[in-house]
């Protein structure tokens, strides 16, 4: 890259960290081009990017940002990857980890919070915002479900009622004609 390049990589990078609540520093060594492009292809289904990066022009990128904390992990070959939603990002670094020994989480950040990667393993394990979503609707629309039961149950037992009265005058309109 010349001089341009690295400017323009610098700014970039800078603006996508900027803009994000979480980054998630792993080192990649020895990972082959299909494990990258599956690795990249999971995240984006996450909602997250992935980037590998040189540590210098990394440093240079979080200068002014609240990652500032994340330079003390920026050694050997990393790579970052971040995205809105900090449990989307931390679950495909982890799970992928898991499946790759050449993978390794090294840390990150969830806004000022730096994060060993114990604590990243923890924010995997939590519910992701889809899930939550999906919770939250589930519990707003079981009382509603309850309370539409609840109010059709006494139109129910008073049908049936009336049917059992209906069925008792029909036996005894049998009888009589019997």
């Amino acid at each position: 890259m010349d001089r341009t390049e690295k400017r323009e990589f610098v700014t970039g990078l800078h603006e996508a960290l900027s803009a994000t609540s979480m980054i998630v520093v792993t080192r990649n060594a020895g990972l082959t081009v299909a494990e990258v492009t599956a690795l990249r292809r999971k995240m984006g289904d996450a909602g997250a990017t992935y980037k590998v990066a040189k540590n210098r022009l990394t440093n240079l990128a979080l200068d002014g940002t609240q990652f500032d904390s994340l330079k003390t992990l920026l050694k050997g070959p990393i790579a970052l990857a971040w995205a809105t939603d900090p449990v989307a990002v931390a679950k495909v670094a982890v799970e992928f980890a898991k499946t790759n020994d050449k993978f390794v989480v090294v840390g990150g950040a969830l806004g000022t919070q730096s994060l060993n990667a114990d604590g990243i393993k923890a924010l995997a394990e939590l519910p992701s915002l889809n899930e939550l979503r999906a919770r939250l609707v589930g519990m707003i629309s079981t009382p509603a479900t309850r309370i539409a039961g609840v109010l059709q149950a006494p139109a129910g037992q008073l049908a049936r009622v009336f049917g059992a009265y209906a069925k008792r005058d029909e036996g005894a309109a049998e009888a009589e004609a019997a």
